[in-house]
């Protein structure tokens, strides 16, 4: 079972905020009107020992002092609705975790996700409240996996509603047009991505997008098991996308399960901000990828 990060910052908001507000409503005035009527009873009693009235000042100073629970409720609710706010309507991060996207993201790339560029949804609900844009033809999204929703996918949007969608001899076919594809050469894979070294590279031509994929001549037209598109070409239904990797024949997509629904999209990945990968020579950070841009 998947840690569901987004209801444990709405269930800590929500906790730590309640014992806040509960304390400043309900038990902070009660803490004051306790301390009031043991400074009058020190006055009244004003002409007692100073051992007496340095006593009374401690016993004053105990009835205000906060519950540890409070104090610790108003230090860490600030921040942790902070990262609700903006985890959940600016920027999330994420972590690549397979080479299905190669070689616009590695495995071991940590990329940005904008949460605001398909319109803001609310935390946990994934309701959306205002509506700012929608995906585009070589936009690179999460999403949530429609067959398995608490499982976030990254791929490129290659069909909007209303396009038709075919692949054959490793193009895709939009809308009865195949999509342009410039040969660059042979690639070279490292670290991770070194099971990738031989493959063909290509600068598609996307809509105005342009972007390199990766293809194996010997490998089959579609992955295997993704035979969906094997009869013909499908038309994206309303309210839905189709997506792909650009590791095209080592990516698990539409062409295997299917159309991605509009409420399942997370957002659009726009940096990379660091790149970790143990299985590179050397040192692990690829540094020359920290802050390029997604596209």
């Amino acid at each position: 079972m998947s840690f569901d990060f987004p209801a444990f910052l709405v269930l800590a908001s929500a906790v730590t905020g309640g014992i806040w507000l509960l304390d400043a409503l309900m038990l902070a005035p009660r803490r004051r009107r306790l301390a009031e009527g043991l400074a009058e009873a020190g006055e009244a009693g004003a002409g007692e020992a100073e051992a007496g009235e340095g006593q009374q000042a401690k016993t004053s100073a105990a009835a205000l002092r906060e519950p540890v629970l409070v104090e610790y409720a108003r230090a860490f609710f600030p921040v942790i609705f902070a990262v609700l706010i903006l985890r959940s309507f600016v920027v999330e991060p994420f972590r690549i975790p397979s080479n299905s996207m190669m070689p616009t993201l590695l495995t071991g790339d940590f990329i940005l996700v904008s949460k605001f560029a398909y319109g803001l949804r609310l935390p946990v609900l994934n309701a959306k409240v205002l509506d700012l844009g929608e995906p585009q033809r070589g936009d690179v999204v999460v999403f949530r996996y429609p067959h398995e929703p608490s499982v976030d996918y990254i791929k490129r949007v290659v069909g909007v509603p209303g396009d038709v969608i075919g692949y054959r001899d490793k193009t895709i076919l939009l809308n009865g047009e195949p999509v342009a594809q410039l040969p660059i050469g042979t690639y070279t894979g490292v670290g991770s991505g070194r099971e990738m070294t031989g493959a063909r590279e290509a600068l598609e031509h996307l809509d105005g997008v342009e972007h390199s994929i990766l293809t194996r001549d010997a490998a089959p037209n579609l992955p295997l098991g993704c035979g969906r598109l094997a009869q013909g070409t499908v038309e994206v239904p309303p309210g839905h996308y189709f997506v792909m990797g650009d590791n095209r024949d080592n990516s698990n997509d539409s062409r295997c399960w299917g159309f991605v629904p509009e409420q399942n999209l997370v957002g659009k990945a726009f940096a990379i901000w660091m790149h970790w990968d143990g299985e590179r020579q050397g040192l692990p950070i690829a540094f020359g990828r920290l802050g390029d841009g997604i596209h």
